[in-house]
Order: C-alpha cells, then structure tokens, then sequence
C-alpha cells in the first residue's frame, strides 16, 4: 500500500483497481503464481473489507441515507467473505475452484463499484480533504493489523474490534508458516 498524502476515498479506489488486476492475475496464471496472486487477493481482500467495516461504512452510516447503503453493503460483504473462505479452503487448484472464483470476481467487482457510486460521494460531500486524509492514514493503520483471512460474521466495527486481533495473530501466523514451508 501506498503512504503518500492521498485521501481515504483514493486509497481504496487504488485498492479497488488492485483487486481488479490480481483477479485478473489469478485467472490466467498456472502453478505457483496462482497460488501467490491468490494469497495476494485473500489477503488484500481481507484487510481492506476489514478497514471498511471498522472505519468506513460507520462514517457512511452517519450520513443522511447512508444507513441503507451500508447495509447492502455488509451483506455484499458478508456473501463474499463465505466464498473467499470456501475458495481459500479449497485452493487454486481445486476441482469448481474457476466457477466459484469467477463468481466472486463479479460480486467483488459489483461491491467495489457500488461503494464508489452511492458510499463515497456521500463521505466527499461531507468531510473535507484534511479529514479524507487522517482517514486514510486510519485506514493504513487498521489493514496493518487486520485479519488476513476472509471471517464471515464480522461484517461490523464492534465485531472486527472484539474478534480481529486474535483472528489477525491467528492469520499472521498461518501467514509465516506457510511462508516458510513454501522455501
């Protein structure tokens, strides 16, 4: 991730774009670099969704009209968080694993686009660029100690508060070890 001076919303567009590619990566690569573009987008897909929740859609929710907009999108994000995980037990080279990635590709991408389109303007129109800035070092500062690894049913900021620390050490530590056993 970036650290220059770029505001929350830019951020998590360059995220949005990191994503679009590594699917793309993910897709057409055999072998090893499947294997490494997919603990990429598991990674990045988990950590930037927990930022979201714990920081994020709260801001959104404190909008007019944001309530409703930041419903559907947990439950997008929830949906994807149940396949990321099914797909992350099942692994790049498993039988269904194209179909099932394919579908998360759209939903993800779905998700990403409705978030630029109805959460976003509505934190541009509210706040202004020194606050969309001290957000996205926010931001940076919870992916850096966020879960690695997709865990449905922490879709809000109460819970990823309560549960992510053990969930992040736990995935950190899956994260090294398989690290070292891949040398």
């Amino acid at each position: 991730m970036s650290t220059d001076k770029k505001d929350v919303i830019a951020l998590l567009e360059d995220q949005h774009q990191e994503i679009r590619r590594l699917f793309g990566v993910v897709e057409r690569a055999k072998g090893d670099e499947r294997e490494d573009a997919f603990r990429d987008l598991v990674r990045l897909l988990s950590v930037h969704e927990t930022a979201e929740e714990e920081l994020v859609h709260p801001e959104v929710r404190r909008q007019d009209g944001g309530e409703p907009i930041v419903e559907a999108r947990l439950g997008e994000e929830h949906r994807a968080k149940e396949l990321l995980s099914t797909l992350d037990e099942m692994g790049p080279d498993a039988e269904g694993f194209d179909t099932l990635l394919i579908q998360l590709r759209d939903d993800v991408l779905a998700h990403a686009e409705h978030e630029e389109r109805s959460e976003f303007p509505l934190l541009r129109q509210a706040y202004d660029a020194k606050r969309l800035e001290a957000m996205a070092d926010t931001v940076r500062a919870a992916e850096a100690v966020a879960p690695t690894r997709p865990h449905p049913g922490t879709e809000s900021a109460a819970k990823n508060m309560l549960l992510g620390p053990p969930a992040a050490l736990m995935d950190r530590a899956r994260d090294a070890i398989r690290s070292v056993l891949k040398r």
